[in-house]
């Protein structure tokens, strides 16, 4: 018989976010997938956690995920983590997940912190309809379309960026919105530094333009 698929939800930052669940599931696997098995080890250390570690990551994830997948169907679970939030959200888990159900093979999930959630709930935005647009392309002409789909869009928007490109981001955005559209900037989520600021598209190019971003972004 098969084995199964757990899909963990891990801190974004405060390790005591772990579950309860989301820790027995760490603890009952035969071995455990990570997106960075550096940045999973002090996760498992810290609850004093010891698994066998395979890598899988977006540019493995069809090498490793072929591995992860014959072990499964030989009878040993595995565990699914990213290095931070839900796995399968942007992020390549959503490959192996749909392996799995191509195979027939059962995938539970161990719902637990995800940033764009959190950033959402924290935004001060409207809330009752939104899209999550993840991180956007770095080739212009990708990049490019992909706004201009969104020129449109309604919904409360939700994006994700690293510091060295957000400046490039915000102007994009505002060229593309108005530098009047409001956005919430959510920095390092749940960590020591974590930084929530409300504002308007023109007044965040205006502040970073002039100010080095610092640590991870969710712009809502």
């Amino acid at each position: 018989m098969s084995g199964k698929l757990f899909l963990v939800g891990t801190p974004i930052g405060n390790l005591g976010d772990l579950s309860p669940r989301g820790e027995q599931a760490l603890r009952d696997a035969d071995f455990i997938a990570a997106e960075d098995t550096r940045v999973t080890m002090k996760l498992l250390n810290h609850f004093d956690i010891r698994k066998p570690l395979v890598s899988y990551f977006e540019h493995n994830k069809y090498a490793s995920g072929a591995k992860i997948l014959e072990r499964i169907i030989a009878g040993e679970n595995c565990a699914l983590v990213t290095d931070a939030g839900m796995p399968a959200i942007s992020d390549p888990g959503e490959d192996i997940v749909r392996q799995c159900a191509e195979q027939g093979i059962d995938v539970q999930v161990i719902p637990g912190p995800c940033a764009a959630i959190a950033a959402l709930a924290v935004s001060g935005l409207p809330t009752q309809q939104f899209c999550f647009e993840g991180f956007l392309a770095v080739s212009g002409k990708t990049r490019r379309e992909h706004l201009e789909r969104l020129r449109g869009e309604t919904r409360t928007m939700i994006f994700y960026e690293a510091p060295h490109k957000l400046l490039r981001t915000l102007c994009d955005l505002r060229d593309t919105f108005g530098g009047a559209r409001e956005i919430t900037l959510a920095r390092e989520l749940t960590k020591l530094h974590e930084e929530i600021w409300k504002t308007t598209l023109g007044e965040a190019v205006a502040h970073y333009a002039a100010n080095e971003p610092r640590g991870e972004y969710v712009l809502v």
